[in-house]
């Protein structure tokens, strides 16, 4: 047991000092993790060398790794999910499995005689890491926009296959349809039992412990652990018990709550997981790191053709099919849990292992680097992409039913650069004042679903980057007679406010510019770089909040409620 505490308390403090390491260096946590086990483990500097240590260290933390990645699976997102969001899914998992599958029995890594190393790495390539896309895509704002919302769509259902390959992963061995029949009700009696459970039991037990945090964490933990139980009983294992807990907690009115008070204890044994995983990583030699740099040159190739290609079908055009394709082109921490279970269970060797935790490490520094630059790399990508004939939505505009043309001619009087949640707003309000104003409205974006929806009400929209001096030359800018600019700077990419304006007066010095300020200190600025008008969202926002108190002192907030009721059940905007 004290020899447990000193092996814990050394991984502890080296993940610290290496985690601030790579703060300062904007490098993932989970590298330094990783290297901070294989420092102070048996194949570094041997302080601790105890494989009991290691193990308990290793099971513990992936327990809970599992535990904190069911609660994050929100079933109800994955039901509501778009059409575009389960195709590209389909066909990005597929696709990968497929060609995995060929690409390492290709190269010689066995598939049969209790050997699955092909089928292994072949499920890890296929996974992403959620740790690192959600991560990069909150600081750059990117979560909400379309290409975040597939992304993420598609992170979630490959959680969904993750667990469908855990269930079969016992019977690899004697893979025969009556055994993985079976292991799959196995699954499907563990996960109704678990989901049951927490639809009828859970909820009322939490309710009476609500105010206590430390009972409501405790709870958690010990459903974590006899879900974990029963799967084991079942012949399962307790890293699938540990899976299907969280995603039935996922589910219940608490899950919040739950996720809340449990997060502290989460990153503790993440912590963990990843510092034991370290440990196990031998010192890597020529055919290791070899192995290593062709599954991480292979994921990131099966990533942008499984992904890209089935977006691009679906007609979201080059940029909303390559940035999923970049944002995914890394290996999941999921994906070295399914290497970890594949090496206890005797599936793969330690090579095969060590090269994976390799690949895994290169890909988390190059994809966080590919993301945080994807704008670029996009733009250039779609212009070499372009080159080879290949074409984008503004290759051969449509015409709709009213016979409007969408993504050609030139722009009309009004032009909207950037269609966000303030021009879906405009556009409704104009539909309710006006509705002949919307024959004289351009609309330049490069979303996809704006694309269709706006053409599909007969409104002109020209497909484009606004960021692109030519794509405004093109678009007509330089006729219209009011330009509106309503994406803020937080939003816009490859490009400012001012900057647009600047882009735009130059085109046009005739035009009345409308833009849209963050902060106040960019109001002089917009107005310097030809701006017309500047609007800042913040003081119409307070103005309606002043409205709002002054109704309630007044004890007309229940009208003034209704007054809003009402005129949101009239408006129809084209993104809600």
């Amino acid at each position: 047991m004290h020899e447990l505490i000193h092996d814990i308390t050394f991984c502890i403090l080296f993940a610290w000092v290496l985690g601030l390491a790579a703060h300062f260096f904007q490098q993932p946590l989970i590298l330094a993790y990783l290297v901070a086990g294989f420092a102070i483990g048996p194949y570094g500097m041997e302080w601790v060398k105890s494989q009991d240590s290691i193990s308990i260290i290793s099971e513990l933390g992936l327990i809970f790794m599992l535990f904190m990645i069911g609660l994050e699976i929100d079933l109800k997102k994955i039901i509501r999910a778009g059409r575009v969001i389960l195709f590209a899914a389909s066909g990005q998992l597929i696709g990968a499995c497929v060609l995995g599958v060929a690409f390492f029995v290709a190269i010689g890594l066995s598939i049969g005689g209790g050997k699955f190393d092909a089928v292994y790495l072949t499920v890890a390539c296929a996974l992403s890491s959620t740790v690192i896309i959600v991560k990069v895509l909150y600081e750059k704002r990117e979560l909400d926009t379309l290409p975040g919302r597939i992304t993420l769509g598609v992170l979630v259902l490959q959680d969904i296959f993750a667990i469908l390959f855990l269930a079969i992963q016992p019977s690899l061995a004697d893979l025969q349809f009556s055994i993985v029949l079976m292991s799959i009700g196995r699954v499907c009696l563990l996960v109704v039992t678990a989901l049951v459970l927490s639809r009828f039991v859970l909820p009322k037990l939490f309710h009476q412990v609500a105010r206590r945090p430390e009972l409501v964490m405790l709870g958690a933990l010990a459903w974590c652990f006899l879900i974990g139980e029963i799967a084991e009983r079942l012949h399962l294992s307790r890293e699938m018990g540990s899976l299907v807990a969280g995603v039935s907690l996922s589910t219940f009115p608490y899950a919040l709550d739950v996720t809340a008070k449990v997060t502290t204890l989460r990153d503790f044994f993440i912590t963990l997981f990843f510092v034991g995983l370290g440990m196990t990583i031998p010192v890597p030699n020529g055919a290791t790191i070899g192995l290593a740099l062709v599954i991480a040159a292979f994921t990131v190739v099966s990533r942008l053709v499984t992904t890209f290609l089935p977006l691009y079908f679906m007609k979201q055009g080059l940029r909303a099919s390559l940035l999923p394709a970049i944002n995914l082109a890394q290996i999941s921490e999921f994906s070295l849990v399914v290497i970890q279970v594949g090496l206890a269970a005797g599936h793969i060797g330690t090579e095969t292992s060590s090269a994976a935790s390799f690949a895994f490490a290169i890909l988390a520094v190059l994809s966080t680097f590919a993301m945080t630059r994807s704008d670029q790399i996009t733009r250039w990508a779609i212009a070499v992409l372009k080159k080879l004939g290949i074409r984008d939505l503004d290759d051969g505009g449509k015409v709709s039913a009213e016979g409007h043309e969408g993504g050609h001619g030139e722009a009309r009087r009004v032009v909207i650069l950037g269609f966000f949640r303030a021009a879906s707003a405009l556009v409704s309000e104009i539909e309710q004042q006006n509705k002949s104003l919307l024959d004289q409205i351009s609309v330049v974006d490069f979303n996809p679903n704006v694309f269709r929806t706006l053409t599909a009400r007969g409104i002109h929209v020209i497909y484009g980057d606004i960021s692109n001096i030519d794509t405004l030359i093109h678009a007509g800018v330089s006729k219209a007679e009011i330009i509106i600019l309503s994406v803020p700077d937080s939003l816009l990419k490859g490009a400012n406010n001012e900057k647009l304006v600047r882009h735009v007066r130059s085109l046009n010095p005739e035009a009345k510019i409308i833009s849209t300020a963050d902060l106040l200190g960019d109001v002089p600025d917009l107005y310097a770089a030809g701006a017309d008008y500047v609007t800042v969202t913040r003081i119409t926002d307070a103005q309606e909040l002043y409205k709002v108190i002054d109704a309630a002192d007044q004890g007309l907030i229940e009208s003034k409620r209704a007054e809003l009721d009402a005129v949101l059940r009239e408006r129809k905007e084209v993104l809600p």
